[in-house]
């Protein structure tokens, strides 16, 4: 009787097997994936609704890798919060701040991109341009 039983055991196992196997078939081929986008980075600064994302490009028009752009912000009751934060940008050259106050000490903010020999700066008043993008054109320092 054991042998029965191990065959009925097998032809369920067998089964299981049969409908695992049909049940993968059923799935989606793999299709074509498009390389994946590259990401802006993102610097959220926690202080308020307003944002503002900048591409960064040298003299002739080509997107910076990996250029710092920093700001220093004093918001709140006579400025005396600050806060002093900053973002690289990505291989399009794209880097973004979130959470920016809506008022400022002293308006406008001055967002300043820097690498190696190269410098360029952007000016955003958050109070009048919440949501905003904007471009920093990077020249060698001194110019």
């Amino acid at each position: 009787m054991t042998g029965d039983r191990s065959i009925r055991l097998c032809s369920r196992c067998a089964l299981l097997f049969t409908a695992l196997v049909l049940f993968s078939g059923m799935q989606k081929p793999p299709t074509a994936q498009s390389k994946p986008s590259d990401d802006v980075p993102v610097m959220d600064g926690e202080a308020g609704p307003c944002s503002v994302e900048f591409t960064v490009t040298d003299a002739v028009g080509k997107p910076v890798l990996n250029a710092l752009i920093n700001v220093h912000i004093a918001y709140g009751f006579a400025g005396v919060r600050k806060l002093d934060t900053g973002v690289y940008t990505n291989a399009e050259g794209k880097g973004k701040f979130i959470g920016l106050p809506a008022k400022v000490h002293k308006p406008p903010l001055e967002f300043r991109a820097t690498k190696d020999d190269l410098v360029g700066v952007a000016s955003v008043n958050p109070a009048s341009e919440c949501q905003a993008k904007h471009s920093i054109v990077m020249e060698k320092k001194g110019k």
